[in-house]
């Protein structure tokens, strides 16, 4: 079986497993329009398993990284029911507050990807929590196939209230210095751009390649942000120049970074679709921005 590597593989697969990531295409549909390009010795099996994630070997930092402490904390479920577990990380041995960082998962739960995201934070010098939106429903079931079919079954606007709560409760935490911030990944980038306008005291929000809030709500927003979107990212993109010309019009401020040559998920270093270019310097102008704005 020919072992593939990123170059290998046509900008279409890319584009159809967004579809499917994203519940535009069933799994049957993909799979069927995925053997067009099982040719050469490439089979379907073998692109499929390309394109999903590899969370053994692409962790950055483990759980047990003796630099940070983390633990899982749980609070109430305004919209869910029961309990919203997350996870809570801060560096090592810290005595003083630190300005927090929610972490908001992208649509499939609170992966590894997501917890290993709030490690980095919390080792860059910040308090951070990272719920996971399918505890009502049980939590991240551990593929994120089935994480996907999961957070399907929540209303999305329910899972916004979750997240809110999860603000109020590290904005209160005995570590946190009041001033906190949302970063959110896909799905969790349309929560961090909805949480600008629902959080007055919202204090910076950073969302990757999410969808835009609707424009007549652009006028409550009060928080910074800083927004980055994937150049081969076409469904994202579509709302941008609609959202930027809202945020001037209200003389939001914002700065926004457009990656080229780069899909959906680039910052996502466990699939092929990461590009580690973009993600290192995005990620890096993340937490400049947060440590300009939370501290």
């Amino acid at each position: 079986m020919k072992s593939l590597k990123k170059e290998d593989v046509k900008q279409e697969v890319f584009d159809l497993y967004d579809d499917y990531a994203h519940n535009r295409i069933t799994r049957r549909d993909f799979m069927q329009k995925l053997s067009i390009y099982a040719v050469g010795g490439v089979t379907v099996t073998s692109l499929m398993s390309f394109l999903m994630p590899d969370y053994q070997d692409a962790i950055q930092i483990r759980a047990d990284d003796p630099r940070i402490t983390s633990s899982y904390i749980d609070y109430p479920s305004p919209k869910g029911g029961g309990a919203i577990k997350a996870l809570l990380c801060m560096p090592k041995n810290n005595e003083k507050k630190l300005g927090g960082i929610l972490v908001v998962h992208e649509n499939r739960g609170l992966n590894p990807h997501i917890a290993d995201v709030a490690r980095r934070a919390a080792l860059a010098g910040f308090i951070s929590l990272a719920p996971d939106a399918l505890s009502p429903l049980g939590g991240y079931p551990g593929n994120d196939d089935a994480g996907r079919e999961l957070q399907s079954k929540r209303d999305r606007n329910e899972m916004l209230e979750d997240f809110v709560v999860g603000f109020d409760y590290l904005e209160k935490n005995k570590f946190c210095n009041g001033r906190v911030g949302v970063v959110g990944f896909c799905f969790g980038g349309w929560i961090a751009n909805m949480m600008a306008v629902r959080i007055p005291n919202l204090a910076a929000a950073v969302p990757f390649y999410g969808g835009q809030p609707p424009l007549e709500e652009v006028l409550r927003i009060k928080a910074p942000l800083l927004l980055h979107y994937a150049a081969l990212d076409t469904h994202v993109n579509e709302g941008w120049p609609a959202y930027e010309k809202a945020l001037k019009d209200h003389h939001k401020v914002y700065k926004a970074f457009t990656y080229e040559n780069v899909n959906h998920g680039f910052h996502n270093d466990t699939t092929p679709r990461y590009d580690q270019e973009a993600a290192k310097l995005a990620w890096e102008r993340t937490i400049d921005f947060f440590s300009q704005k939370l501290r």
